[in-house]
Protein backbone atom coordinates (compact mmCIF):
# COMPACT_ATOMS: atom_id res chain seq x y z
CA UNK A 1 0.00 0.00 0.00
CA UNK A 2 1.07 3.57 -0.61
CA UNK A 3 -0.19 7.06 0.15
CA UNK A 4 0.69 10.61 -0.82
CA UNK A 5 3.52 12.20 1.14
CA UNK A 6 5.56 15.29 0.58
CA UNK A 7 9.28 14.94 -0.05
CA UNK A 8 9.95 16.32 3.45
CA UNK A 9 7.48 13.90 5.04
CA UNK A 10 9.09 10.97 3.23
CA UNK A 11 12.52 11.92 4.58
CA UNK A 12 11.10 12.37 8.08
CA UNK A 13 9.43 8.96 7.90
CA UNK A 14 12.70 7.35 6.82
CA UNK A 15 14.57 8.92 9.73
CA UNK A 16 11.84 7.91 12.17
CA UNK A 17 11.96 4.31 10.95
CA UNK A 18 15.74 4.20 11.19
CA UNK A 19 15.69 5.63 14.72
CA UNK A 20 13.09 3.04 15.75
CA UNK A 21 14.88 0.07 14.20
CA UNK A 22 18.47 0.72 15.20
CA UNK A 23 19.63 2.20 18.51
CA UNK A 24 22.94 3.13 16.87
CA UNK A 25 21.19 5.73 14.70
CA UNK A 26 20.96 9.31 15.90
CA UNK A 27 20.21 12.66 14.24
CA UNK A 28 22.32 15.77 14.85
CA UNK A 29 22.54 19.23 13.35
CA UNK A 30 21.66 22.88 13.74
CA UNK A 31 18.03 23.30 14.90
CA UNK A 32 17.07 19.71 14.02
CA UNK A 33 15.67 19.12 17.51
CA UNK A 34 13.19 21.39 19.25
CA UNK A 35 12.72 23.60 16.17
CA UNK A 36 12.30 20.63 13.84
CA UNK A 37 14.85 21.76 11.26
CA UNK A 38 15.10 24.89 9.14
CA UNK A 39 12.62 23.38 6.66
CA UNK A 40 10.62 21.33 9.19
CA UNK A 41 11.99 18.02 7.95
CA UNK A 42 12.73 16.63 11.43
CA UNK A 43 9.59 18.05 13.04
CA UNK A 44 8.39 15.88 15.94
CA UNK A 45 11.43 13.61 16.13
CA UNK A 46 12.91 15.38 19.17
CA UNK A 47 9.64 14.99 21.05
CA UNK A 48 9.48 11.27 20.21
CA UNK A 49 13.10 10.21 20.67
CA UNK A 50 14.51 12.78 23.09
CA UNK A 51 17.70 14.85 23.27
CA UNK A 52 20.09 11.87 23.26
CA UNK A 53 18.87 10.67 19.85
CA UNK A 54 17.95 14.00 18.22
CA UNK A 55 20.70 16.47 19.04
CA UNK A 56 20.81 20.22 18.48
CA UNK A 57 24.39 21.21 17.72
CA UNK A 58 26.24 24.52 17.83
CA UNK A 59 26.64 26.42 14.56
CA UNK A 60 29.80 24.57 13.56
CA UNK A 61 29.70 22.65 10.30
CA UNK A 62 33.23 21.36 10.84
CA UNK A 63 32.15 20.14 14.27
CA UNK A 64 29.07 18.42 12.86
CA UNK A 65 31.11 16.57 10.24
CA UNK A 66 33.73 15.67 12.85
CA UNK A 67 31.00 14.40 15.18
CA UNK A 68 29.63 12.20 12.40
CA UNK A 69 33.05 10.82 11.51
CA UNK A 70 34.07 10.07 15.09
CA UNK A 71 30.74 8.54 16.07
CA UNK A 72 30.72 6.37 12.94
CA UNK A 73 34.21 5.08 13.74
CA UNK A 74 32.95 3.93 17.15
CA UNK A 75 30.07 1.94 15.67
CA UNK A 76 27.26 4.48 15.60
CA UNK A 77 25.26 5.35 12.47
CA UNK A 78 24.81 9.11 12.54
CA UNK A 79 22.49 11.15 10.37
CA UNK A 80 23.74 14.73 10.40
CA UNK A 81 22.31 17.80 8.72
CA UNK A 82 24.17 20.77 7.30
CA UNK A 83 21.44 23.40 7.28
CA UNK A 84 22.39 24.82 3.85
CA UNK A 85 24.70 23.11 1.40
CA UNK A 86 26.64 26.36 0.97
CA UNK A 87 28.07 25.90 4.47
CA UNK A 88 29.24 22.38 3.79
CA UNK A 89 32.34 24.25 2.64
CA UNK A 90 33.22 24.70 6.32
CA UNK A 91 33.28 20.91 6.84
CA UNK A 92 35.50 19.99 3.89
CA UNK A 93 38.54 18.94 5.92
CA UNK A 94 36.57 16.42 7.96
CA UNK A 95 34.70 15.08 4.94
CA UNK A 96 37.47 15.03 2.34
CA UNK A 97 40.58 14.31 4.41
CA UNK A 98 39.08 12.17 7.17
CA UNK A 99 35.71 10.51 6.51
CA UNK A 100 36.36 9.72 2.85
CA UNK A 101 39.86 8.33 3.38
CA UNK A 102 40.05 6.55 6.74
CA UNK A 103 38.73 3.22 5.48
CA UNK A 104 41.44 3.16 2.81
CA UNK A 105 44.25 4.54 4.97
CA UNK A 106 43.57 1.90 7.64
CA UNK A 107 43.48 -1.01 5.21
CA UNK A 108 39.74 -1.58 5.35
CA UNK A 109 39.78 -2.30 9.09
CA UNK A 110 37.29 0.46 9.84
CA UNK A 111 34.10 1.78 8.27
CA UNK A 112 32.66 5.28 8.45
CA UNK A 113 28.89 4.80 8.12
CA UNK A 114 27.12 8.12 8.27
CA UNK A 115 24.70 10.16 6.17
CA UNK A 116 25.13 13.88 5.75
CA UNK A 117 21.84 15.45 4.68
CA UNK A 118 21.87 18.93 3.21
CA UNK A 119 19.33 21.19 1.48
CA UNK A 120 20.59 22.71 -1.76
CA UNK A 121 19.46 24.73 -4.72
CA UNK A 122 18.05 28.09 -5.74
CA UNK A 123 14.48 29.32 -5.99
CA UNK A 124 13.76 30.51 -2.46
CA UNK A 125 15.13 34.04 -2.71
CA UNK A 126 17.95 33.20 -0.31
CA UNK A 127 20.71 34.74 -2.47
CA UNK A 128 24.30 33.77 -3.13
CA UNK A 129 25.27 32.21 0.21
CA UNK A 130 22.22 29.99 0.78
CA UNK A 131 21.31 28.71 -2.70
CA UNK A 132 24.19 26.79 -4.25
CA UNK A 133 24.33 23.28 -5.70
CA UNK A 134 27.77 21.93 -4.85
CA UNK A 135 27.21 18.22 -5.35
CA UNK A 136 29.94 17.80 -7.94
CA UNK A 137 32.59 18.91 -5.46
CA UNK A 138 31.94 15.62 -3.66
CA UNK A 139 31.57 13.48 -6.78
CA UNK A 140 35.27 14.22 -7.26
CA UNK A 141 36.24 12.74 -3.87
CA UNK A 142 37.04 8.99 -3.72
CA UNK A 143 35.39 7.40 -0.69
CA UNK A 144 32.22 9.48 -0.70
CA UNK A 145 28.88 8.50 -2.19
CA UNK A 146 26.57 11.24 -3.51
CA UNK A 147 22.80 10.79 -3.72
CA UNK A 148 20.22 13.24 -5.16
CA UNK A 149 16.66 11.87 -5.01
CA UNK A 150 14.01 13.64 -7.08
CA UNK A 151 10.78 12.14 -5.69
CA UNK A 152 9.35 11.42 -2.23
CA UNK A 153 9.47 7.66 -2.86
CA UNK A 154 13.11 7.77 -3.90
CA UNK A 155 13.97 10.07 -1.00
CA UNK A 156 12.62 7.62 1.56
CA UNK A 157 14.13 4.50 0.00
CA UNK A 158 17.51 6.06 -0.73
CA UNK A 159 17.83 7.57 2.74
CA UNK A 160 17.10 4.23 4.39
CA UNK A 161 19.66 2.42 2.25
CA UNK A 162 22.19 5.23 2.81
CA UNK A 163 21.84 4.79 6.57
CA UNK A 164 22.64 1.08 6.12
CA UNK A 165 25.69 1.80 3.94
CA UNK A 166 29.16 1.34 5.48
CA UNK A 167 30.47 4.46 3.73
CA UNK A 168 29.83 8.19 4.19
CA UNK A 169 26.96 9.34 1.98
CA UNK A 170 26.24 12.94 0.97
CA UNK A 171 22.44 13.13 0.65
CA UNK A 172 21.40 16.23 -1.31
CA UNK A 173 17.82 17.51 -0.94
CA UNK A 174 16.59 20.33 -3.18
CA UNK A 175 14.69 22.88 -1.13
CA UNK A 176 11.96 23.31 -3.77
CA UNK A 177 11.21 19.58 -3.60
CA UNK A 178 10.28 19.57 0.09
CA UNK A 179 6.60 20.40 -0.52
CA UNK A 180 6.17 18.31 -3.66
CA UNK A 181 3.97 15.24 -3.25
CA UNK A 182 4.05 11.71 -4.60
CA UNK A 183 3.08 8.13 -3.74
CA UNK A 184 5.25 6.55 -1.05
CA UNK A 185 4.96 2.91 -0.02
CA UNK A 186 4.10 2.03 3.56
CA UNK A 187 6.68 0.33 5.71
CA UNK A 188 10.41 -0.07 5.44
CA UNK A 189 11.89 -0.35 1.96
CA UNK A 190 15.12 0.64 0.25
CA UNK A 191 16.06 1.98 -3.17
CA UNK A 192 19.50 0.75 -4.25
CA UNK A 193 22.35 3.22 -4.35
CA UNK A 194 23.88 3.40 -7.84
CA UNK A 195 20.69 2.52 -9.70
CA UNK A 196 19.51 4.94 -12.39
CA UNK A 197 15.83 4.94 -13.31
CA UNK A 198 13.96 5.73 -16.50
CA UNK A 199 11.20 8.09 -15.36
CA UNK A 200 9.60 8.34 -18.80
CA UNK A 201 10.11 6.25 -21.92
CA UNK A 202 10.67 7.86 -25.32
CA UNK A 203 12.31 7.30 -28.70
CA UNK A 204 13.46 10.68 -30.05
CA UNK A 205 15.67 12.19 -27.35
CA UNK A 206 17.19 11.27 -23.99
CA UNK A 207 17.13 13.85 -21.21
CA UNK A 208 19.30 13.00 -18.23
CA UNK A 209 18.30 15.22 -15.32
CA UNK A 210 19.07 15.42 -11.61
CA UNK A 211 17.08 16.43 -8.53
CA UNK A 212 14.54 19.23 -9.21
CA UNK A 213 15.40 19.16 -12.91
CA UNK A 214 13.80 15.71 -13.22
CA UNK A 215 10.34 17.16 -12.61
CA UNK A 216 11.04 20.00 -15.01
CA UNK A 217 12.29 17.55 -17.64
CA UNK A 218 9.10 15.52 -17.26
CA UNK A 219 6.99 18.67 -17.70
CA UNK A 220 9.03 19.55 -20.77
CA UNK A 221 8.55 16.04 -22.13
CA UNK A 222 4.77 16.41 -21.92
CA UNK A 223 4.89 19.67 -23.86
CA UNK A 224 7.18 18.17 -26.48
CA UNK A 225 4.91 15.15 -26.86
CA UNK A 226 2.23 17.53 -28.14
CA UNK A 227 4.66 18.39 -30.95
CA UNK A 228 5.30 14.75 -31.76
CA UNK A 229 8.67 14.58 -29.97
CA UNK A 230 8.87 11.65 -27.57
CA UNK A 231 11.42 12.21 -24.82
CA UNK A 232 12.98 9.60 -22.56
CA UNK A 233 13.82 11.00 -19.11
CA UNK A 234 16.52 9.27 -17.07
CA UNK A 235 17.22 10.08 -13.43
CA UNK A 236 20.64 8.90 -12.18
CA UNK A 237 19.44 9.27 -8.55
CA UNK A 238 23.00 8.48 -7.41
CA UNK A 239 25.75 10.63 -8.88
CA UNK A 240 28.51 8.54 -7.37
CA UNK A 241 28.84 5.65 -7.90
CA UNK A 242 27.02 6.29 -11.18
CA UNK A 243 24.90 3.61 -12.82
CA UNK A 244 25.77 4.57 -16.38
CA UNK A 245 24.39 1.61 -18.31
CA UNK A 246 20.70 2.70 -18.45
CA UNK A 247 21.85 6.13 -19.62
CA UNK A 248 24.10 4.69 -22.30
CA UNK A 249 21.42 2.30 -23.52
CA UNK A 250 18.90 5.14 -23.69
CA UNK A 251 21.26 7.24 -25.82
CA UNK A 252 21.91 4.25 -28.08
CA UNK A 253 18.14 4.03 -28.59
CA UNK A 254 17.39 7.73 -29.15
CA UNK A 255 20.64 8.97 -30.71
CA UNK A 256 20.42 12.32 -28.91
CA UNK A 257 21.05 13.42 -25.34
CA UNK A 258 20.42 16.57 -23.33
CA UNK A 259 21.91 16.71 -19.82
CA UNK A 260 20.14 19.05 -17.40
CA UNK A 261 21.27 20.10 -13.93
CA UNK A 262 21.00 23.20 -11.76
CA UNK A 263 24.62 23.52 -10.67
CA UNK A 264 26.90 25.83 -12.63
CA UNK A 265 27.78 24.41 -16.03
CA UNK A 266 31.56 24.69 -15.75
CA UNK A 267 32.85 21.75 -13.74
CA UNK A 268 29.33 20.43 -13.23
CA UNK A 269 28.13 16.84 -13.27
CA UNK A 270 26.97 17.26 -16.86
CA UNK A 271 30.55 17.45 -18.09
CA UNK A 272 31.44 14.16 -16.39
CA UNK A 273 28.31 12.50 -17.73
CA UNK A 274 29.01 13.78 -21.24
CA UNK A 275 32.47 12.21 -21.03
CA UNK A 276 31.01 8.90 -19.85
CA UNK A 277 28.64 8.87 -22.84
CA UNK A 278 31.37 9.92 -25.29
CA UNK A 279 33.67 7.14 -24.07
CA UNK A 280 30.99 4.47 -24.42
CA UNK A 281 29.46 2.65 -27.36
CA UNK A 282 26.72 5.28 -27.35
CA UNK A 283 29.09 7.68 -29.11
CA UNK A 284 28.74 5.75 -32.38
CA UNK A 285 24.95 6.11 -32.22
CA UNK A 286 24.83 9.88 -31.69
CA UNK A 287 22.96 11.78 -34.40
CA UNK A 288 23.85 15.14 -32.83
CA UNK A 289 26.44 16.48 -30.36
CA UNK A 290 25.85 15.94 -26.65
CA UNK A 291 24.24 19.04 -25.19
CA UNK A 292 24.28 20.40 -21.64
CA UNK A 293 21.78 22.78 -20.04
CA UNK A 294 22.84 24.00 -16.62
CA UNK A 295 23.00 26.92 -14.24
CA UNK A 296 24.89 30.02 -15.29
CA UNK A 297 28.42 30.51 -14.00
CA UNK A 298 27.46 33.29 -11.60
CA UNK A 299 26.62 33.54 -7.89
CA UNK A 300 22.90 33.03 -7.30
CA UNK A 301 21.22 36.48 -7.48
CA UNK A 302 18.87 37.76 -4.79
CA UNK A 303 16.61 39.40 -7.38
CA UNK A 304 13.79 36.95 -8.06
CA UNK A 305 13.74 37.30 -11.85
CA UNK A 306 17.52 37.12 -12.15
CA UNK A 307 17.53 34.06 -9.90
CA UNK A 308 14.95 32.43 -12.13
CA UNK A 309 16.95 33.16 -15.26
CA UNK A 310 20.09 31.67 -13.78
CA UNK A 311 18.58 28.17 -13.43
CA UNK A 312 17.09 26.01 -16.23
CA UNK A 313 13.31 26.35 -16.43
CA UNK A 314 10.82 24.10 -18.22
CA UNK A 315 10.71 26.42 -21.22
CA UNK A 316 14.51 26.32 -21.47
CA UNK A 317 14.47 22.53 -21.54
CA UNK A 318 11.75 22.53 -24.21
CA UNK A 319 13.70 24.95 -26.39
CA UNK A 320 16.99 23.06 -26.05
CA UNK A 321 15.37 19.71 -26.70
CA UNK A 322 13.45 21.00 -29.71
CA UNK A 323 16.59 22.49 -31.23
CA UNK A 324 18.58 19.31 -30.61
CA UNK A 325 15.99 17.15 -32.35
CA UNK A 326 15.75 19.53 -35.31
CA UNK A 327 19.54 19.65 -35.67
CA UNK A 328 19.67 15.87 -35.73
CA UNK A 329 17.03 15.65 -38.42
Amino acid sequence: MSRELTYAEAIREAMEMALERDERVFLAGEDVGIYGGAFGVSDGLFQKFGPERVIDTPISEAGIAGLATGAALTGMRPIVEIQFMDFITLSMEQLVLQAAKLRFMLGGKVTVPFVLRTPAGAGTGAAAQHSQSLENWFVHVPGLKVVMPSTPADAKGLLLVAIEDPNPVIFVEHKLLYRTKGPVADGYYTVPISKSEIKRAGRDLTIVATSLMVARALDAAERLAAEGIEVEVVDPRTLKPLDADPIIQSVVKTGRVLIVHEACKTGGFGGELAAVIAESQAFDYLDAPIRRLAGLDIPVPYNRELERRMVPQVEDIVASARQLVREAR
